[in-house]
């Protein structure tokens, strides 16, 4: 059996997911006017002075920190259903249904957010590994549950699953320098 490990936003997607879902959840106006806040944080972030976890962690907490998760849930899933499918890269994901034909064992390896990712790999047939939200009594507390899975925290679980030699060859398929381990791994890699 071949496995077949792809990165989703930026990869399997045309836009970046996380945007789109904040877009999705809050509306433009307050993403647009909250975004204003997070600008000092960007900045340190693509000075390389805070590490990537830490930033999208102030980012979650700037725009969900509170909700409850029924509420929460409720609008990944919508977003799941509705927002998913039209920023899809037809090319990537027409190689996804290949390697499903094929019977290759499918995952997405992605930093984005379980919530909004589980119901649409769910209903592919495929697997998922995927950045985790923590919920206090039903609240998000504005913490991770799981490190962020990107960079090395995505080699480490695909490990962690997987036996890699139990494959008779693997295909990665990345966009990122977030995916540069996953890709590194790979029989056939797929850099977009």
């Amino acid at each position: 059996m071949n496995l077949a490990l792809f990165d989703f936003d930026g990869t399997l997607t045309t836009k970046d997911s996380l945007q789109e879902f904040i877009i999705f959840a809050v509306g433009k106006t307050t993403y647009y006017s909250k975004l204003i806040l997070f600008s000092p944080i960007f900045v340190l972030y693509k000075l390389k002075l805070m590490h990537n976890s830490t930033a999208k962690e102030l980012l979650f907490q700037l725009y969900f920190k509170g909700i409850q998760e029924s509420e929460f849930k409720q609008i990944a899933l919508e977003f799941s259903q509705q927002g998913i499918n039209p920023i899809l890269r037809d090319t990537t994901y027409h190689k996804l249904q290949e390697h499903k034909k094929h019977g290759d064992r499918v995952i997405v390896v992605s930093a984005s957010m379980k919530c909004w990712l589980e119901p649409w790999t769910q209903k592919e047939g495929i697997e998922l590994l995927s950045t985790e939200l923590e919920f206090t009594k039903g609240i998000f507390n504005g913490k991770f549950k799981t490190l962020n899975c990107h960079g090395k925290e995505k080699l480490r679980r695909v490990k962690e699953l997987l036996q890699l030699d139990d494959y008779e060859k693997i295909y990665t398929y990345g966009d990122s320098e977030g995916d540069r381990e996953i890709l590194d791994i790979a029989d056939v890699k797929v850099k977009l």
